[in-house]
This record gives structure tokens, sequence and C-alpha cells, in this order.
């Protein structure tokens, strides 16, 4: 009896063991969370005066205000995907992560000894990619990867190549605004990045006017509205790429009306126009540019799927008047033969 009690004791505390043992083998979504806690602070912590530099650039610079959004909308994407996150399989890879984290450091001291800024921010990306992978391992990442892009658009561009965009957008905005204006007889010409309405009101088209503010803003949208809405991927990529030419469009419609409204109305009026309500308005009516897109892809495009949920439901409606016919034929054969 005593031995019997010995050995129940000695089982229990085994499987008590081996209950501990798997709760520390097998991480727990809690201790992923707490770990996942742990990192953010730790990396915030670590590249504070980067993002003391970030908020600041947000604050001066115009063209990239639309970036601080950018981090909020990643965290809205990571709460609706949390559904498919729970589905992957947690396993930590160390040799891929390790090696990650390293070359993101040696990329932000590149931006360190040599000034560019730029590269010091690029840097926190490949950070966080390095701790999903030491944490959770490569699926965990696919999940996450294209929020991990999405996380680029909230960093001004570089010196060199804000100029190397800027200026064209400068220049093509001053050339489409006087083509369209003769398009609907307004007279205008063009004169450097100065467009003469009637030969006697100026229209500068200047830096801030260039359309790199709404095109930062109106990317960041399109990059919204294409994880959000339920497409193949070629579909979403179409509208992505087509966020360039509309805020660039809605930019010269913009021109256009503050020129009608300075040549007919006062230059003040236009002025205020375009610096106050057009921004407004263009917003709104790109975003419907691009829901036209997508209702534009639905009737070019057939999806297979619903052609086959069709030719399902017509064999199943063919085949219910089919039984029908069989029970009343045996029915009928019953009937005669009871007769």
């Amino acid at each position: 009896m005593y031995r019997n009690a010995a050995n129940h004791s000695i089982s229990r505390r085994r499987i008590s063991s081996l209950d501990i043992d798997a709760a520390w083998r097998v991480p727990s979504y809690t201790s992923i969370v707490i770990a996942i806690l742990a990192l953010v602070a730790l990396t915030t912590w670590s590249y504070w005066p980067t993002l003391v530099s970030l908020f600041n650039a947000w604050q001066r610079n115009e063209d990239y205000s639309a970036g601080q959004l950018v981090p909020l909308v990643a965290v809205f994407f990571l709460w609706r995907n949390r559904e498919g996150l729970k589905d992957c399989t947690l396993a930590a890879c160390w040799w891929a992560g390790l090696p990650l984290l390293i070359l993101s450091q040696v990329f932000r001291m590149h931006g360190f000894f040599t000034y560019r800024l730029s590269a010091e921010r690029y840097s926190i990306v490949l950070t966080v990619g390095a701790w999903v992978l030491m944490v959770a391992g490569w699926q965990v990442l696919r999940r996450v990867v294209w929020i991990l892009l999405f996380l680029f658009l909230m960093f001004p561009l570089p010196g060199r190549l804000h100029s190397g965009v800027s200026d064209p957008l400068q220049r093509l905005a001053t050339t489409g605004s006087v083509f369209l204006l003769e398009a609907f007889g307004v007279p205008a010409d063009q004169q450097g990045n100065i467009v003469m309405l009637n030969d006697n009101i100026p229209m500068a088209v200047a830096e801030a006017c260039s359309g790199l503010r709404m095109l930062t803003a109106f990317v960041i949208v399109t990059a919204f509205i294409a994880y959000m809405v339920k497409r193949p991927r070629w579909q979403k990529a179409v509208l992505l790429a087509a966020s360039i030419p509309v805020a660039v469009v809605a930019n010269m419609i913009r021109i256009v009306a503050t020129g009608v409204i300075m040549l007919h109305v006062s230059v003040e009026i236009g002025e205020k126009f375009f610096h106050d309500f057009a921004g407004l308005v263009m917003m709104p009516a790109a975003v419907s540019l691009l829901f036209g897109l997508l209702a534009l892809m639905d009737v070019l495009v057939t999806v297979p799927q619903a052609d086959g949920q069709a030719k399902t439901t017509v064999v199943r409606a063919r085949r219910k008047p089919n039984r029908q016919n069989r029970a009343q034929h045996n029915g009928r054969k019953r009937r005669e033969f009871s007769a």
C-alpha cells in the first residue's frame, strides 16, 4: 500500500515536470507578446535620436507630414491580421535573424559616420524584420513583410532623390497645367515655372506646388486601400502603380482651377483656394478615381470562381427536377403494381 502511494506520487511529479518542460519548450503567444514589447522598447531606446529627428522632419516639411500616420496604420494592419498570425507556427530563426540584425546595424553605422540620416532611418525597418525572424520565424515574417515594406513610406526621401523627384514634378505640373488651360480655351503661356494667364497675370508654380506632398500622401492612402480590398495581387499592384499618375493629374487640375479663379475672380481668392480648399477637394477626387479603376477592372476582368459557382448552381438546379421526376415515376409504378 505504501509502495503504491509512493509510486503514485513519483508519477505525479514526473508528469508535472514534463508539463513544465513542455511549457518552456513550446513558446506561448503571451511570451511572444512580452518579448515583442521588450524588443520594441529596446529598439525605441536605441533609435531615440533618429526617431526624434524623424518626428521633427514630419513637422517641418509638409511634403512628408503624412508619414506620421504610417506607424498607426501599420499597427492597425497587424491587429486586422491577428487571426492569420495565430495560425503561424512559431519557430525562432536565429541563423537568418542574427545576420540581418548585424547587417542593419552596419547600415546604421554607415549612415551615422557618413552623415546620411536616411540610412539610419531605413535601418529601423531592417532591425524590426530581424527581431521578427529571431523571435517568431519565417512564417510570421511572410505574414508581415508587406507591413514592413509599408513602413518605408514614413521616411522622407534622401536629399538627392528629393530633388530628383521634386524638380521634374514641378516642370510636369507647369507644362500639364498650361496644356489643360489652353485646352479649355484659357490663354496661357509657360515661362519656366511661371504660367502667364492672359499675358498679364503671373501664376508661379513653386516647389511647394510641385505635387510632392499630394503624391506622398496619396501613395500612403492607396497602399491602405490596396491592403484592405480583397483583390488579386496583380490588381493591387496596378492600383499602387496608378497612384502616381492619378496624384500628378489631380495636382494639375488643382493648378488649372486656381488659374481660372485668378483670371475670372481675383488673384487673392485664387491663391486662397489653392492653399486652403483645393487640397481638401483633390484627395477625395483622387480616391474616387481609384475606386473607378477598381470598378473598371471588375468590368474588364472575369473571375473564374464566379463562373464555376454559376455553373455549379445551374447544375444543381437541373438535378433537382430530375430527382423529383424519379420519385414521381417510382410512385406511379408502385401504385400500378399495388393495383
